[in-house]
């Protein structure tokens, strides 16, 4: 069985939108980090918005290795209601959202980046396993907040932790209890 790991860049205040504030901060570790995350993926699992993004950057971006040719190859799974053509190795989920992502989740292990609303709707329908959180030591005000609002409980357990020289925070949490609550997406 797989699992759903998602990975996000997060500042103090919980802020997860357009994240080119942790740039000043980025890191070899940090990359490193980021490397493992990516290799021990599947695929990813995205939300349209993402998608989007992504799928306009990554094939032309100019980082060259492992990481960049990994992040093309491997397949996509997209959360939309509205997009129909996909490329970049892009499949749309169809049918019941949850089931269709429980199924992809009992075949592979699953990587979602970003995707605000979407991570809102894994969480609530029990489906996200782990987050691996990049913690950058700045305060927002404001932006999509990762967990805001939260519907759906559920107890996480610290997997591992390291602080580096420059006050980002790279942690992993396990989630080991879900809540009974049900999902709405959209």
């Amino acid at each position: 069985m797989g699992k759903i790991v998602v990975a996000e860049f997060v500042s103090l205040d919980d802020v997860i939108e357009n994240p080119a504030w942790t740039a000043p901060f980025w890191t070899d570790r940090i990359a490193a980090y980021k490397s493992t995350e990516l290799e021990e993926a599947d695929a990813l699992l995205l939300g349209r918005a993402t998608y989007e993004m992504f799928a306009a950057s990554w094939p032309g971006h100019p980082e060259e290795g492992a990481y960049k040719d990994k992040m093309n190859a491997m397949p996509k799974y997209v959360a939309t209601t509205t997009a129909t053509e996909l490329a970049w190795n892009a499949h749309r989920i169809e049918g019941d959202l949850a089931a269709s992502i429980a199924k992809l989740r009992a075949e592979r292990n699953l990587l979602v980046f970003g995707s605000g609303s979407l991570v809102n709707f894994l969480r609530e329908a029990e489906l996200v396993d782990e987050y691996r959180l990049v913690r950058y030591p700045v305060l927002l005000g404001a932006g999509l907040r990762l967990f805001n609002p939260v519907r759906a409980e559920a107890t996480l357990a610290l997997a591992e932790s390291e602080v580096l020289d420059n006050g980002v925070l790279l942690g992993t949490y396990r989630v080991t209890q879900h809540s009974v609550t049900r999902p709405s997406f959209g």
